[in-house]
């Protein structure tokens, strides 16, 4: 039977700054994303789209989402392998297509990780291990779009 999970969260936009919407560069895209227990996220639109560079983006956040989601399904799955995981890092990136209306879509996520082994750990499972976390991670699975895996691999002392 599948087990059902409901994630909520709550946005307030802040950015009126006195008359609403009533033109484009009238209002800030300023808002805060938060949920019950957790620090709030201040967030904005990309520069390219009148934003604040100093919050994050809805792009960003999906792309973060897809790093950690792999990120977590990755160290579980070395975990059970036995493969011992002393540092993970990620430089990911993401390429979205913008419309001539304004209305865009992404169209690949690269993930990065950086992966420091233990000694004695096996590569070629921890490297395998990148594939069975891609085909677990929920966020991965729900985009519509390619998610990419350039892992690279280093051994520890």
């Amino acid at each position: 039977m599948d087990k059902r999970h409901t994630y909520s969260i709550h946005l307030d936009w802040t950015g009126n700054q006195g008359t609403g919407t009533s033109s484009y560069r009238a209002y800030s895209r300023s808002h805060e994303l938060s949920a019950p227990g957790k620090e709030t996220i201040a967030g904005s639109s990309d520069p390219s789209f009148a934003g604040d560079r100093a919050r994050w983006n809805p792009e960003e956040l999906l792309v973060a989402s897809l790093s950690a989601c792999h990120q977590l399904w990755y160290l579980h799955l070395c975990t059970e392998a036995g493969i011992v995981v002393q540092k993970y890092s990620d430089d990911a990136s993401g390429v979205m297509i913008e419309q001539p209306d304004g209305a865009g879509q992404f169209e690949s996520v690269t993930l990065r990780p950086h992966v420091t082994l233990a000694p004695g750990s096996d590569e070629v499972v921890a490297r395998a291990l990148h594939h069975a976390a891609a085909e677990k991670c929920f966020v991965a699975r729900s985009v519509s779009f390619p998610v990419e895996h350039e892992p690279s691999f280093a051994i520890g002392r």
